[in-house]
This record gives C-alpha cells, sequence and structure tokens, in this order.
C-alpha cells in the first residue's frame, strides 16, 4: 500500500508561499497539512492568483493548533526542516508514513515544537546563507522523500 507523503505547515504567513506549496503537493501527489492560526485568508487575492486551479480541499487537513496536530501524530514520525539543525536532510532515511513539517517564514517554530518532533533536518546551503523560500524547501525535500519511496526515478 502506498502512503502519500505528509507535508505539515505551522501556522503559514505568506499567501504566495502556502498557494505554491499547495500547487506543488498537488502535483506531486502529497497531502498538506496546515496547523492555524495562518496569517492571511484564503480568500486573498494573492493566495489565488498562485493557486490558480490547484486547491483541492480533499488533499489539506487544517488543525486548530499545534497540539491537536501532536495528539494526532503521537504513532508517528514527525520530521521538522528547521536552520536550526546540523543534520542534513542529505543523509536522513525517510519513512513512508513521515511528516515532515515546515516553520513559519517569518519565525520557524517556537521552541516547544522542536522538542515534540522526533528529527531535525536541515538543507545544507553554500557560504552560511540564511534561509530558501519555503516553497523551494518543500519542494527539495519532498522530492527527495518520493526519491526514497522510488516514485520518482
Amino acid at each position: 500500500m502506498y502512503l502519500r507523503p505528509k507535508i505539515a505547515l505551522y501556522e503559514p504567513d505568506i499567501p504566495q508561499n502556502t498557494a505554491a506549496i499547495i500547487r506543488t503537493c498537488a502535483c506531486l501527489g502529497a497531502d498538506l497539512e496546515i496547523i492555524e492560526p495562518c496569517g492571511f485568508l484564503f480568500s486573498d487575492k494573492r493566495f489565488k492568483r498562485v493557486v490558480m486551479d490547484y486547491m483541492n480541499e480533499k488533499m489539506i487537513k487544517f488543525y486548530q493548533s499545534s497540539d491537536e496536530f501532536f495528539r494526532s501524530k503521537k504513532d508517528q514520525r514527525v520530521i521538522l526542516l528547521t536552520t536550526k539543525s546540523t543534520e542534513s536532510y542529505a543523509t536522513f532515511k525517510f519513512e513512508s508514513n513521515d511528516t515532515l513539517l515546515f516553520g513559519r517564514e517569518s519565525a520557524g517554530v517556537p521552541e516547544h515544537v522542536h522538542n515534540l518532533t522526533n528529527h531535525r533536518l536541515k538543507i545544507p546551503m553554500v557560504n552560511n546563507k540564511r534561509s530558501l523560500n519555503i516553497a523551494s524547501s518543500v519542494a527539495i525535500i519532498l522530492s527527495e522523500n518520493l526519491r526514497q519511496a522510488n516514485f520518482i526515478k
């Protein structure tokens, strides 16, 4: 049985990024989980311009809080992607039921969320750059997850 990869966004605050991630998930067959509150409305014209016709409510699950999210994941691995990690995603062995958690664009995730995750990974960058755009980061990690599952060859 093939389990769809799961991308989770912690309180996203930039509508265009969330819309681009929805498109990426739709095109690559991943489910999206959004931990609220969001920093924008889904009726925002910036969101609608980027999401186009890729918005599919069936592929998105909303959580009212991080507590609700982590309760639902009690028997699953939650992998946090963070610039504060020393472990590279490139050496990590993803599993089919992992949830790949990405923090808020403006602030990442709070310390208590770091402590609730099973693993923390980073995308190595040259010259100690601060960070990639979250939509780019999701595409990189999701592609690696799918490659390891032999979905992408």
